[in-house]
């Protein structure tokens, strides 16, 4: 009300970050000791968020000083936060917890923030590696046209093949798909994405966190268990 008394309109604030649900298997591959918050899969260029330092893998756990207990209440929670009010942010980063400042924006203003980003179309060397199940290959120009990935996708390793048997194929992972980071480590060979798999086994983790995208470049955090359940 205070709001439509001030502007003649009531205007309700945003970070300019995509979010998904923090399930067990992506708590687990991400240290958590249970699953709550947000996990922030994609930051806006020019964004609030981007500004006060949050990046991709980030779980939101605080905002403002109450907590985020699920995904969905982290909208609601900033969409009531006045605009230009600055507000503490709590993070989850590679298991360690951060306060970042944050300056809510205006709805409108932050959904015009385009993402982008220079062409990168260098030509790599064809290298094809395997790993959970998937056939890994670089992100060419060739395979570019073949799967019709857009320009905006960038860097990363293309799955060429997947084993239909693999948890990979069960968490949806199909060919086409460009896989970006690796328990949140970015990749950009084949043989990246099998050295971090081996290096997370030999830590002794039951799930791998992947930043995937798909052709349009729509982002997505998968937690792929490293072994099968046995029975």
């Amino acid at each position: 009300i205070s709001q439509l008394r001030k502007f003649g309109e009531t205007r309700r604030g945003k970070l300019g970050v995509r979010i998904q649900v923090v399930t067990d298997e992506i708590a687990d591959s991400l240290g958590l000791d249970k699953a709550m918050g947000a996990l922030v899969n994609d930051v806006t260029e020019g964004s609030p968020a981007a500004a006060g330092g949050i990046k991709s893998g980030d779980v939101i756990i605080e905002f403002d000083g109450q907590p985020v207990p699920v995904m969905r209440e982290l909208p609601r929670m900033v969409a009531r936060t006045p605009v230009g009010k600055e507000v503490d942010v709590v993070v989850s980063r590679k298991g360690k917890n951060m306060t970042l400042r944050v300056t809510v924006g205006r709805l409108e203003e932050t959904q015009k923030a385009a993402l982008t980003k220079p062409d990168a179309s260098q030509e790599q060397v064809q290298e094809v590696q395997t790993a959970l199940g998937l056939k890994l290959t670089p992100l060419t120009d060739g395979l570019r046209e073949k799967f019709k990935i857009e320009k905006k996708v960038e860097g990363g390793v293309v799955v060429s093949e997947v084993d239909p048997d693999s948890m990979a194929a069960e968490k949806r992972i199909v060919a086409g798909n460009v896989i970006l980071e690796v328990g949140q480590e970015k990749v950009a060979t084949p043989a990246d994405v099998v050295r971090r798999v081996k290096e997370l086994e030999k830590e002794g983790r039951k799930t791998v966190l992947l930043l995937v995208s798909n052709k349009s470049g729509d982002l997505r955090f998968l937690a792929v268990r490293l072994k099968k359940k046995e029975g």
